[in-house]
Protein backbone atom coordinates (compact mmCIF):
# COMPACT_ATOMS: atom_id res chain seq x y z
CA UNK A 1 0.00 0.00 0.00
CA UNK A 2 1.29 3.07 -1.40
CA UNK A 3 0.95 6.75 0.06
CA UNK A 4 1.37 10.03 -0.91
CA UNK A 5 2.56 13.12 1.29
CA UNK A 6 1.64 16.68 0.59
CA UNK A 7 3.98 19.19 1.71
CA UNK A 8 4.99 23.13 0.96
CA UNK A 9 7.84 24.31 0.69
CA UNK A 10 9.14 27.09 3.35
CA UNK A 11 11.02 29.65 2.67
CA UNK A 12 14.10 28.94 5.20
CA UNK A 13 14.35 25.29 3.25
CA UNK A 14 15.74 27.58 0.68
CA UNK A 15 19.55 27.87 -0.38
CA UNK A 16 21.12 31.24 -1.68
CA UNK A 17 20.27 30.00 -5.21
CA UNK A 18 16.68 30.30 -4.31
CA UNK A 19 16.25 26.39 -4.20
CA UNK A 20 15.27 23.68 -1.87
CA UNK A 21 18.98 22.62 -0.26
CA UNK A 22 19.42 19.28 -1.29
CA UNK A 23 19.60 17.89 2.35
CA UNK A 24 16.41 18.78 3.37
CA UNK A 25 14.82 16.46 1.37
CA UNK A 26 16.00 14.02 3.45
CA UNK A 27 14.12 15.53 5.99
CA UNK A 28 10.77 15.23 3.54
CA UNK A 29 11.48 11.58 3.38
CA UNK A 30 11.40 11.21 7.00
CA UNK A 31 8.73 13.44 7.01
CA UNK A 32 6.75 10.81 4.56
CA UNK A 33 7.61 7.81 6.18
CA UNK A 34 6.38 8.97 9.78
CA UNK A 35 3.11 10.43 8.10
CA UNK A 36 2.82 6.35 6.11
CA UNK A 37 3.54 5.21 10.21
CA UNK A 38 0.14 7.32 11.40
CA UNK A 39 -1.91 5.88 8.35
CA UNK A 40 -0.73 2.14 8.88
CA UNK A 41 -1.80 2.36 12.97
CA UNK A 42 1.90 2.40 14.08
CA UNK A 43 3.02 6.13 15.22
CA UNK A 44 6.39 6.53 15.92
CA UNK A 45 4.92 7.08 19.24
CA UNK A 46 3.55 3.41 19.67
CA UNK A 47 6.09 1.55 17.82
CA UNK A 48 8.74 3.41 20.83
CA UNK A 49 6.57 2.45 23.65
CA UNK A 50 6.60 -1.45 22.20
CA UNK A 51 10.32 -1.39 22.05
CA UNK A 52 11.19 -1.05 18.53
CA UNK A 53 13.21 1.54 16.55
CA UNK A 54 13.47 2.34 12.83
CA UNK A 55 16.85 3.40 12.08
CA UNK A 56 18.06 4.42 9.15
CA UNK A 57 20.54 2.31 7.50
CA UNK A 58 21.01 4.03 4.00
CA UNK A 59 19.66 6.87 1.72
CA UNK A 60 19.97 6.55 -2.13
CA UNK A 61 18.82 9.77 -3.98
CA UNK A 62 18.52 10.83 -7.30
CA UNK A 63 17.94 14.20 -7.70
CA UNK A 64 16.11 14.87 -11.12
CA UNK A 65 14.61 18.86 -11.05
CA UNK A 66 13.98 21.77 -8.34
CA UNK A 67 11.54 23.43 -6.32
CA UNK A 68 11.77 26.90 -4.41
CA UNK A 69 9.69 28.80 -2.07
CA UNK A 70 6.16 28.30 -2.34
CA UNK A 71 5.67 24.94 -4.34
CA UNK A 72 4.18 22.19 -3.15
CA UNK A 73 5.51 18.53 -3.59
CA UNK A 74 3.55 15.03 -3.73
CA UNK A 75 6.43 12.10 -2.20
CA UNK A 76 4.81 8.83 -3.10
CA UNK A 77 6.20 6.18 -1.02
CA UNK A 78 5.71 2.27 -0.83
CA UNK A 79 7.47 -0.46 0.71
CA UNK A 80 9.85 -1.90 -1.71
CA UNK A 81 11.42 -4.87 0.25
CA UNK A 82 10.61 -6.02 3.71
CA UNK A 83 11.45 -9.58 5.87
CA UNK A 84 10.51 -8.14 9.48
CA UNK A 85 14.27 -7.44 9.81
CA UNK A 86 15.18 -5.15 7.21
CA UNK A 87 13.27 -2.81 4.73
CA UNK A 88 13.60 -1.11 1.93
CA UNK A 89 10.69 2.52 1.36
CA UNK A 90 11.13 4.17 -1.77
CA UNK A 91 10.22 7.50 -2.90
CA UNK A 92 9.16 9.45 -6.17
CA UNK A 93 8.49 13.09 -5.33
CA UNK A 94 6.87 15.10 -7.75
CA UNK A 95 6.09 19.27 -8.22
CA UNK A 96 2.57 19.32 -7.22
CA UNK A 97 2.15 22.07 -9.92
CA UNK A 98 3.90 20.83 -12.87
CA UNK A 99 3.97 16.90 -12.43
CA UNK A 100 7.68 17.36 -12.66
CA UNK A 101 9.89 14.34 -10.97
CA UNK A 102 11.91 16.43 -8.69
CA UNK A 103 13.36 13.06 -7.15
CA UNK A 104 13.77 9.10 -6.98
CA UNK A 105 15.38 7.36 -3.98
CA UNK A 106 15.01 4.93 -1.34
CA UNK A 107 16.19 4.73 2.23
CA UNK A 108 16.73 1.14 3.90
CA UNK A 109 15.84 0.54 7.79
CA UNK A 110 16.23 -2.48 10.20
CA UNK A 111 14.07 -2.67 13.58
CA UNK A 112 16.37 -2.42 16.79
CA UNK A 113 15.19 -2.97 19.89
CA UNK A 114 15.67 0.25 22.75
CA UNK A 115 19.30 -1.33 22.79
CA UNK A 116 20.11 -0.96 19.05
CA UNK A 117 20.03 -4.67 18.77
CA UNK A 118 18.06 -6.19 15.71
CA UNK A 119 15.06 -8.01 15.82
CA UNK A 120 12.77 -9.68 13.82
CA UNK A 121 9.43 -8.29 14.05
CA UNK A 122 7.91 -11.54 13.11
CA UNK A 123 9.04 -12.98 16.62
CA UNK A 124 8.47 -9.98 18.49
CA UNK A 125 5.55 -8.23 17.33
CA UNK A 126 3.15 -10.17 14.56
CA UNK A 127 0.88 -7.20 14.75
CA UNK A 128 3.45 -4.70 13.62
CA UNK A 129 4.77 -7.16 11.20
CA UNK A 130 1.89 -8.17 9.05
CA UNK A 131 0.40 -4.33 9.13
CA UNK A 132 4.32 -3.77 7.20
CA UNK A 133 4.12 -6.83 5.33
CA UNK A 134 0.34 -5.75 4.04
CA UNK A 135 2.49 -3.08 2.39
CA UNK A 136 4.84 -4.25 0.52
CA UNK A 137 4.40 -3.72 -3.28
CA UNK A 138 5.07 -6.57 -6.28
Amino acid sequence: MGITFERRINYYETDRMGVVHHSNYIRFLEEARCYWLEELGMPFEELEKQGITIPVLGVNISYKYHVTFGDTILINLKMKEYNGVRMTVGYDVKDKATGMTVLTGETKHCFTNRELKPINLKKTNLDFYNKFLSTVEE
